[in-house]
């Protein structure tokens, strides 16, 4: 540290030559990878797509989000194709993720209300111009749930969510113990 400024010297892969993974890992994004050299000769000699899921209970996103956007917002400075999936449909469902308590289920106009917070909040940062190559693409999950009839989905889905592969998921033995002491 020099009169208040800190000097960090980054050591980064001299191998690497994509520029997107370059800042990537010179910004600390980039911690481990499988095959680093397949992934840079990958990244420079193709558009890549990334994606990143929203929750959709509040109208913008908070803090804990801005890792996610600044990622999203890199890929597409070096022309890969960001994707924002909004949980339009999982948040009318109530999903707890992993929460003790029930969220609190959203009408229809509210949900649409935080959709359109959240693009806005997006659009900031990200370019979602459908004429570009690498523009970004906003999708709801609401669009393709909303659809699922519960006779279809119980013969179609549920078959695959038996009672044991529900138990052996901690979430629900957590949610299960604490619903038993109550």
């Amino acid at each position: 540290i020099y009169n208040n400024f800190c000097i960090i010297v980054v050591q980064t892969n001299s191998a690497m030559k994509n520029k997107f993974l370059l800042e990537m890992e010179s910004r600390g994004y980039l911690n481990q990878c499988t095959d680093l050299d397949k992934l840079d000769q990958i990244c420079t000699t193709n558009s890549i797509s990334g994606y990143i899921g929203f929750d959709c209970t509040a109208s913008s996103l908070h803090v804990g989000s801005l890792l996610q956007i600044m990622i999203l917002k890199l890929m597409q400075k070096y022309g890969h194709q960001p994707i924002v999936l909004l949980g339009g449909g999982t948040t009318l469902i109530g999903d707890p993720s992993g929460k003790s308590a029930e969220r609190n289920l959203l009408d229809n106009k509210t949900l649409e209300h935080n959709c359109n917070g959240i693009e806005k909040q997006l659009s900031k940062f990200l370019d979602f111009d459908s004429n570009k190559p690498n523009g970004a693409v906003m999708v709801n999950n609401l669009d393709w749930m909303a659809s699922f009839k519960l006779i279809d989905f119980a013969r179609d889905i549920g078959k695959h969510l038996t009672v044991n592969y529900m138990m052996a998921k901690d979430s629900v033995k957590k949610r299960l113990g604490a619903e038993a002491k109550e």
